[in-house]
């Protein structure tokens, strides 16, 4: 029998447009309805805004809750249930929300706490590095200080994130193929996010957790796990802690996943994890057409 892990992208894979054409679900209008009144603004309009107000973390975090959380929801209608879940940052919210930890109301309160948290975050720096010598990446890393591997999403491609200085320090000693500055306004999953972490750390406490109905592989720990505490525990990490998703990614097999459907926008996941896991099956469901259809 196929084991099937749903993946749920975060923070950069959003793209203009997602989402409209899930209006036509009467049950994923109610949640967009639902979702203005909790936010105080329109995913929908902000999904296809010209000026593009959905690439500002504000925005764009509850934009991939709403869009991924529906897009889920309509995968179960249609008789699918995943075996396993993980989310790639934000994307971590979906999959609790999609293992039945918490409701859609209160992950998506949580997750604007969160996009307000970093958006108002400042003085960071985060930067790409694509194709270098892992060893002589750790090793400056290590020899620096208020610098750390904030996404550590394949042997290839990793994202480091500290003070402006540290950064450039690292990018300048260590050989890369290729090396992207990002437009962030914060150093977003290191040491330096403690004071959102600790803000943030009050709204989670005030969330009852479930235990989920299907493991979950957490970015700080990627080893499954049901327990709601465990959970919880895991995801007041988050801010501060890495994204182990080269880690999550070896785990699917070793848990006996054969099949990766990627639920939201783009295909990041599955595109990493096409190489790393070269023998899995992999699907993307990213929009209305792409549900499966029973």
């Amino acid at each position: 029998m196929t084991k099937t892990a749903w993946v749920f992208p975060g923070q950069g894979s959003q793209a203009i447009g997602m989402g409209v054409d899930l209006l036509e679900i009467p049950n994923a209008k109610a949640k967009f309805e639902q979702a203005e009144q909790i936010l105080g603004w329109s995913v929908v309009e902000i999904c296809q805004s010209k000026e593009d107000k959905l690439s500002h973390t504000l925005y764009t975090q509850p934009c991939l809750y709403v869009v991924e959380s529906i897009l889920a929801d309509l995968m179960r209608e249609r008789g699918q249930q995943p075996d396993l879940v993980a989310g790639h940052s934000l994307g971590e919210y979906v999959a609790l929300y999609a293992a039945g930890v918490f409701d859609f109301e209160a992950g998506l309160c949580l997750v604007k706490e969160r996009s307000q948290l970093m958006d108002s975050a400042a003085g960071g720096m985060m930067a790409a590095l694509i194709g270098f010598d892992r060893k002589q990446l750790e090793e400056k890393i290590q020899q620096t200080a208020d610098v750390v591997v904030a996404n550590d999403n394949s042997s290839t491609q990793v994202v480091i994130s500290g003070t402006p200085e540290a950064v450039e320090t690292v990018l300048s000693q260590v050989k890369t193929k290729r090396a992207v500055k990002l437009n962030v306004s914060g150093a977003f999953h290191s040491p330096l996010m403690a004071t959102a972490a600790a803000e943030f750390e009050k709204v989670l406490e005030s969330v009852t957790f479930a235990n989920a109905k299907v493991p979950v592989l957490s970015n700080v720990e990627p080893l499954p796990a049901v327990e709601a505490g465990v959970l919880k525990q895991r995801l007041s990490q988050q801010i501060t802690g890495s994204v182990r998703w080269r880690e999550i990614m070896a785990q699917l097999p070793v848990e006996g996943i054969s099949e990766v459907v990627e639920i939201g926008p783009g295909k990041v996941l599955t595109g990493l994890i096409k190489r790393a896991c070269p023998n899995l099956t992999l699907k993307n469901i990213s929009s209305l057409g792409e549900l499966p259809t029973s």
